[in-house]
């Protein structure tokens, strides 16, 4: 996957706003490993996944069309902004490069 950069995290966290919390943890490994595939796709045949988009997890996360950004005193907005982050810790924690 693609550096991971604030804008990154901002477009999975509107995902996730649009999803009951329970699924928070599935939805996003989901976008992990969906960011993941595009940027092997895209390093394979030099070009971005038709679905997915260039291996970033914006892209990934954009193509599931998500909620405006909500206003970032938003409680649930927060708390999907911390969810990503913990998500990404321990997605690149267990990373293998």
């Amino acid at each position: 996957m693609r550096d991971i950069t604030h804008g990154d995290i901002c477009a999975a966290a509107r995902v996730l706003v649009d999803t009951p919390r329970s699924n928070w943890d599935a939805e996003t490994a989901r976008l992990l490993t969906e960011a993941e595939h595009a940027d092997r796709y895209r390093r394979g045949f030099g070009i971005a996944h038709p679905r997915l988009g260039n291996g970033t997890l914006m892209a990934a996360a954009l193509a599931r069309a998500p909620a405006p950004a909500p206003p970032a005193s938003d409680l649930d907005y927060l708390a999907a902004l911390a969810a990503v982050i913990e998500a990404v810790l321990d997605w690149r924690s267990g990373e293998r490069v």
